[in-house]
C-alpha cells in the first residue's frame, strides 16, 4: 500500500493522506471517506512527508484511467491557490465543470462509421427498411457520421442508427477533430494592423506579452482574427477571454464565419451538459478556438499556442467573491508558463497594464484611430448648472435627440442606475426608504410598485404615504433607466425607444433579441446601462448621451477616476462606428473638473500620466502591492474584533504596511457589519511571503469562527 495526497472542495488549507494499493498519477479524480461523508477528490501528489504511525484511510474509488487535470493545469491551479492564498482543494474544482466535479465521466464526442460487414453490405439486403438504407448510405458516403450530424438527420435517426449497430453493421468510433475553411471576409488589414499581427506572429513559440491599445473601432478584432486564422490553420489552438456573456454571441458569430470551425464557448450561462462537453472538446484538442468568460482562463488545451484577453481592463476578470483570482493576470502567467504569447486588448487599458507597456514589460503595439474613412466623435460637456434638466434630460441633449432621430439616425442614452429614481423621500418628516438590512436605501421601481436593494436584493411594496407621518406627497428623488425612459416618451412621442437594463433584458434571450432589432434599425433611442457600454457596433448609431457622468467624480475608492473614465469612453466608442460621423453628449454639474478635458479628446494617455503619477504618490496600485483582510458579522462589534485579534498577529516586518481597522464604506449589507484590514507593500514576494506566515494564524483565531471573513490578494475595488 501506498500512501497518496488528495485535495477536497473543502474550505480548509489542507490536503489530506490516504492509502491506496497502487501509485496514482497526479490530476486523476477519487472517491474518498471524510469523515461520514464521501467525498470525490483530486490526486495531487504521493506524499513525502507522511505522519508516521497513523493508519491511513483507502481511496474506495479511482474514478479515471488518465489524469482529468493535466500537468500543465495542475501547475497553475496550484499558482493560483498559492498566490491568491485559497484553499487548494476548492481552486481545483472551481476549474472543473459541474457534471466533472460530481465524478461524472468526462463527455467523448462519438462519432459513427461502418464495420467491415458494414463496408461489404449491399443495399439490397435492406429490404423495405427503406429508413435504415438510408442511414447505412448516410455513413457510407460520409465515411464518419458525428453526433451533430445524426442531429441534423432528425430525432427518428437514433432508433434506426441502434437497429444498424445491432445488425453489426455500424460501430462506434472516435469523431474526428473539426475542419477548418478559412473564408475571406473582405478585410484588408491597416498598416498599422499588419503591424500588430505582425509582432505576435513573430513571437509564437515564446513567451511574451502584448498590450493592443486601440481606440474604440480601431480594429482589435480584425488582428484577433487574423492572429486566429494562422492558429487554426497550423492546427494548434487559441484561448479568447471577454469580460461578459454579452460580448460572446456576436464574437463568436464572427470567429466562425472568418475561421470556418466550430468555436467553443463557456460562460456561467451555458447548460451542464455543454459546459462539459466544450470542456472535453478543448481538453482533447478537439476544438481549436475556445471563446469565454472569466472562468474560462482554466480551461485544459492540449496545444494552447495564443490567448487573447479582450477588454483587459474590465472589472469583471477579477472574481469578487470566495475564490477571489483575477482571469487577465492568470493568463498572462499561464502563457509565460507555456512558452506562448498573450495579447491583452483594450481602448482604454488598466493602468497595471499601460505601466507595464511603458517600462518595457509588455509590448505596446498601437491602432491610434479607426482608419482613414471614420473618424473618432466629437464631445461635449453640458453644464446642468446653466441647462435645467428634466428626467435626466437637457435641453441641447433633447436638441440633438430630436436631430437624430428626424434623419433616421440612432441613439444611446447611458445611465448606470436602473429603477425610477434612487431616493423615496418624505419633505414633511425628511424620512427616507432605508434597507432594513443594509446601510443603503432602497430604490424605487416604479413599474412593479416595489422599492428594491441594488445591494442585497431586499424588497417591499412601494408605500402610497410616508409610513413616519402619514404624509402622501412622496417624493422619488433621482434618475434612473425608468425614469429618463418616461420622460423620453414624454419628449419624442414618434420614436420607438427601448431600455436596456437587467429588469427589462435579464435573460440571455431577450438581451440577444433587442440587440437584433437595433441592427435591424427597429429602435431609433436606447436607454441603458453598462450592459451596452462596451464592445457591441451599432454602424447606424451616431449620437451617445452621458446622463449623470458625475456619478463616479468623488467615488470612495482608488479606482473611481479610472473606471469613469474607461466606462464613459467605452460608451462614447458606441458613436459614429459607421459611414456617418458621431457625436457624444456628457451632462455634468463639475464641467471644470480635471477628468473632462483628457475625456473631451479621448486622450486615453493624457489621462494616465495624471493618474499614473497620482497612484505613485498615494501609494496604491500599481505601484503598491495589496492584500485586503475582510469580516463580517451579524454583532456589530465582532467583525472588528476579529480583525483587531488578526492585526495583533500580523507583527509586519518593516517593508509591509498594516493599516487600520476600518469599516467598509457599506459597512452593514444584507444583515452583517462589515469591516476590513488592509495590508500594502512595494515588494510583492515580501507581502506573499509575510501573509503565507500570517494567514494560519489568523485561521486559528478563536474568533474566526464567529464571523465570515476572506483574503483578497490584489484587490480590484476597496468597496
Amino acid at each position: 500500500m501506498v500512501a497518496i495526497r488528495v485535495s477536497l472542495p473543502v474550505p480548509l488549507r489542507r490536503s489530506f493522506d490516504y492509502e491506496h494499493e497502487h501509485p496514482l498519477i497526479p490530476g486523476v479524480r477519487v472517491r474518498v471517506p471524510l469523515g461520514r461523508r464521501v467525498l470525490t477528490g483530486i490526486v495531487i501528489e504521493a506524499p513525502t512527508d507522511p505522519v508516521p504511525g497513523i493508519t491511513l484511510r483507502a481511496i474506495l474509488e479511482v474514478i479515471d484511467r488518465e489524469p482529468l487535470l493535466s500537468s500543465e493545469q495542475l501547475r497553475l491551479l496550484r499558482f493560483a491557490a498559492d498566490y491568491y492564498h485559497h484553499p487548494l482543494g476548492e481552486v481545483l474544482f472551481a476549474a472543473l465543470p459541474a457534471a466533472l466535479k460530481r465524478g461524472d465521466e468526462p463527455i467523448v464526442p462519438r462519432a459513427y462509421g461502418l464495420t467491415a460487414m458494414g463496408l461489404a453490405a449491399d443495399a439490397r439486403r435492406f429490404g423495405r427498411a427503406r429508413r435504415q438504407a438510408a442511414l447505412w448510405g448516410a455513413i457510407k458516403e460520409a465515411g464518419v457520421l458525428t453526433e451533430s450530424d445524426l442531429k441534423a438527420l432528425g430525432s427518428g435517426s437514433r432508433p434506426v442508427l441502434r437497429a444498424l449497430m445491432a445488425q453489426g453493421l455500424v460501430c462506434e468510433r472516435e469523431a474526428p477533430v473539426p475542419g477548418s475553411s478559412l473564408r475571406p471576409d473582405g478585410l484588408v488589414l491597416r498598416p498599422d494592423q499588419r503591424v500588430a499581427s505582425g509582432s505576435v506572429r513573430e513571437a509564437f513559440g515564446t513567451f511574451a506579452a502584448f498590450l493592443l491599445f486601440g481606440v474604440t473601432g480601431s480594429g482589435k478584432t480584425e488582428v484577433y482574427l487574423d492572429l486566429l486564422a494562422e492558429v487554426v490553420a497550423t492546427g494548434r489552438q487559441a484561448l479568447v477571454l471577454v469580460p461578459e456573456i454579452g460580448l460572446t454571441p456576436q464574437l463568436v458569430a464572427r470567429f466562425e464565419a472568418r475561421l470556418g470551425t466550430a468555436i467553443g464557448t463557456l460562460h456561467s450561462a451555458c447548460a451542464a451538459g455543454e459546459r462539459s462537453r466544450v470542456w472535453s472538446a478543448a481538453a482533447a484538442g478537439r476544438l481549436p478556438v475556445v471563446v469565454g468568460t472569466r472562468s474560462a482562463v482554466f480551461t485544459p488545451m492540449k496545444r494552447l499556442s495564443l490567448v487573447i484577453v479582450d477588454e483587459e481592463h474590465d472589472a469583471s476578470f477579477k472574481q469578487q467573491d470566495g475564490f477571489r483570482y483575477h482571469a487577465r493576470d492568470l493568463a498572462v502567467w499561464r502563457a509565460k508558463g507555456l512558452q506562448i504569447p498573450v495579447v491583452l486588448g483594450s481602448a482604454t487599458p488598466s493602468l497595471e497594464s499601460y505601466r507595464h507597456a511603458r517600462e518595457g514589460r509588455y509590448r505596446l503595439l498601437a491602432l491610434p484611430d479607426r482608419g482613414p474613412a471614420r473618424a473618432l466623435p466629437s464631445v461635449r460637456l453640458i453644464d446642468l448648472g446653466r441647462e435645467r434638466a428634466r428626467d435626466g434630460l437637457s435641453g441641447p441633449l433633447l436638441a440633438a435627440l430630436r436631430e437624430h432621430v428626424a434623419r433616421g439616425e440612432q441613439a444611446l442614452l447611458f445611465l448606470n442606475r436602473r429603477g425610477y429614481a434612487p431616493v423615496l423621500f418624505c419633505p414633511q418628516c425628511r424620512w427616507h426608504a432605508p434597507c432594513d438590512r443594509c446601510g443603503s436605501r432602497l430604490t424605487v421601481h416604479l413599474g412593479d410598485r416595489r422599492l428594491r436593494c441594488h445591494h442585497c436584493g431586499h424588497e417591499r411594496p412601494l408605500p402610497t404615504s410616508c409610513p413616519a407621518c402619514g404624509h402622501e406627497g412622496l417624493a422619488r428623488v433621482g434618475d434612473g433607466t425608468e425614469r429618463v425612459e418616461e420622460g423620453l416618451r414624454r419628449a419624442l412621442p414618434g420614436a420607438r425607444i427601448a431600455r436596456v437594463d437587467r429588469d427589462t433584458t435579464g435573460s440571455r434571450l431577450a438581451f440577444d433579441a433587442l440587440l437584433r432589432k437595433v441592427r435591424g434599425h427597429e429602435i431609433d433611442v436606447l436607454v441603458g446601462t453598462q450592459m451596452l457600454a462596451k464592445g457591441h457596433d451599432f454602424p447606424n448609431m451616431t449620437l451617445v448621451g452621458v446622463i449623470h457622468a458625475d456619478q463616479g467624480l468623488h467615488g470612495n475608492d482608488f479606482r473611481a477616476d479610472e473606471q469613469l473614465f474607461a466606462q464613459i469612453v467605452q460608451v462614447a466608442g458606441r458613436a459614429g462606428r459607421g459611414e456617418r460621423p458621431g457625436q457624444v453628449l456628457i451632462q455634468t454639474h463639475h464641467p471644470a473638473h480635471p477628468l473632462w478635458a483628457p475625456l473631451a479628446r479621448l486622450d486615453y494617455e493624457a489621462f494616465a500620466d495624471v493618474a499614473l503619477q497620482e497612484r505613485r504618490e498615494t501609494a496604491f496600485p500599481p505601484y503598491t502591492h495589496c492584500a485586503l483582510l475582510r469580516a463580517e458579522a451579524r454583532k456589530p462589534d465582532m467583525a472588528m474584533r476579529f480583525l483587531e485579534a488578526a492585526r495583533r498577529l500580523g507583527a509586519p516586518p518593516p517593508e509591509i504596511t498594516l493599516g487600520c481597522i476600518l469599516p467598509a464604506v457599506l459597512a452593514r449589507r444584507a444583515g452583517y457589519h462589515r469591516a476590513q484590514l488592509l495590508a500594502t507593500s512595494t515588494k510583492r514576494a515580501a507581502l506573499q511571503s509575510w501573509l503565507k506566515a500570517w494567514l494560519p494564524r489568523v485561521a486559528e483565531s478563536p474568533l474566526a469562527a464567529q464571523v465570515r471573513w476572506s483574503l483578497d490578494v490584489d484587490p480590484y475595488s476597496l468597496f
